[in-house]
């Protein structure tokens, strides 16, 4: 069965938001491996806009991987088109095409025997680019992804956390500055607060960059999250529906869709709430080695409990409760590791989930280069649920 579904104009693509990406369109693009009745991929056609994230979501064993790896023909399709633009790729040299697409999974896929900065400049050497251009795209790139390049281009990714090697296979992926990157369920390795940074460092890096990303991901919550738009996928990558988050969750296709989505679909609503959409409210922050009953006084001015620490660039370290650092004379630069803290792309559900694993009744917000946006209470969440539950049973 053939299903020809095309997005719909991304919101991608609105106002000053650069695009770097190209459209993806794939025509009855089909997967039959010898010795099975049934086409692991079939007939799929498939449009997606440049700029763009989409997410391919189905059970496992449906096809949705196999679809992506033919994108960059890691496997190769048994009949249909694939086009990058206006150019029909599928005829093209593979290893030229792959030069061209961003190629991210598990773990990152590093080489470990490889330091960061050679494991990221890989294919830029490939490409012939010359050693100053290729140390100055490495730096720039784990500036992009959130990594010191002076602290981590000689490290080997034995030397890395999970979340660490990720954003260095991110990076990889962009060396090139390739207008397409494919994901195969990148984050699925990691914990889920590591998770729920990555997701919000790939949501700030593709606001900034607008590449077409297609991402595969078991996990809906992800899927929502992420996604401009969503393929549900049956078996043999048949699609089921091909939508907008909003109109996922709203009006589900079929059953199965409904079924897929799961228990707790009003809820889900959370996921389309950023932290940026709901009121924060504005703490009393210090620098460290500022004095400390000077902060105290102008935190019991504001009415606030406690205060925000700031490192030397700005960054939030901890806070400490005004008992706590009345017993010191200038604020300390004690790094707490436990410090609960989201972005401002960050869902609603993250905020909630980083809280319950802090024990706090709160969050620390960061905006742009991780300065502080402002705390976010649980009661604003809960405002929020209480809103969204009215909304399910009007």
């Amino acid at each position: 069965m053939s299903e020809t579904l095309s997005a719909r104009p991304s919101d991608a693509g609105s106002g000053d938001r650069r695009i770097s990406g190209v459209p993806i369109r794939l025509e009855g693009v089909t997967k039959r491996y010898p010795g099975q009745d049934t086409p692991a991929v079939d007939d799929v056609t498939l449009e997606i806009a440049a700029g763009e994230t989409v997410m391919f979501v189905g059970p496992s064993g449906c096809g949705k991987t196999t679809l992506l790896k033919m994108i960059n023909r890691l496997i190769e399709p048994t009949e249909g088109r694939i086009h990058l633009g206006d150019e029909d790729v599928t005829d093209q040299q593979p290893d030229q095409l792959r030069r061209r697409i961003g190629y991210v999974i598990q773990a990152g896929g590093l080489f470990p025997h490889m330091t960061v900065a050679t494991n990221i400049g890989l294919v830029p050497k490939m490409l012939k680019w010359d050693d100053a251009r290729v140390k100055e795209r490495v730096d720039e790139l784990l500036d992009l992804v959130g990594l010191d390049p002076e602290r981590y281009r000689d490290r080997y990714p034995r030397e890395l956390s999970g979340g660490q090697q990720q954003r260095v296979g991110v990076a990889r992926a962009l060396a090139a500055d390739p207008p397409v990157l494919l994901m195969d369920e990148p984050f699925g390795a990691v914990d889920p607060i590591t998770r729920q940074r990555l997701q919000d460092e790939l949501i700030r890096i593709q606001e900034e960059l607008g590449k077409t990303i297609v991402f595969v991901t078991h996990d809906f919550d992800e899927a929502v999250k992420l996604g401009d738009r969503i393929v549900v996928f049956d078996v043999g990558a048949r699609v089921v529906q091909f939508d907008t988050p909003e109109r996922i969750l709203a009006e589900p296709a079929e059953e199965y869709v409904a079924d897929f989505v799961g228990a707790g679909a009003t809820l889900k609503q959370l996921t389309l709430t950023r932290v940026a959409d709901v009121d924060l409210q504005q703490p009393t922050t210090a620098a460290v080695g500022s004095d400390s009953a000077a902060a105290v006084a102008a935190a019991q001015a504001a009415g606030d409990d406690y205060v925000v620490v700031l490192d030397e660039r700005g960054r939030p370290i901890s806070w400490p409760s005004l008992a706590e650092l009345s017993r010191t004379s200038t604020v300390p630069d004690t790094v707490d590791q436990r410090l609960p803290v989201v972005g401002l792309r960050s869902t609603l559900n993250d905020a909630l989930d980083t809280m319950l694993a802090a024990s706090q009744g709160g969050v620390v917000v960061t905006g742009r280069r991780d300065s502080v946006a402002g705390v976010m209470v649980v009661e604003t969440v809960m405002a929020a649920i209480q809103r969204t539950r009215t909304q399910g049973a009007g």
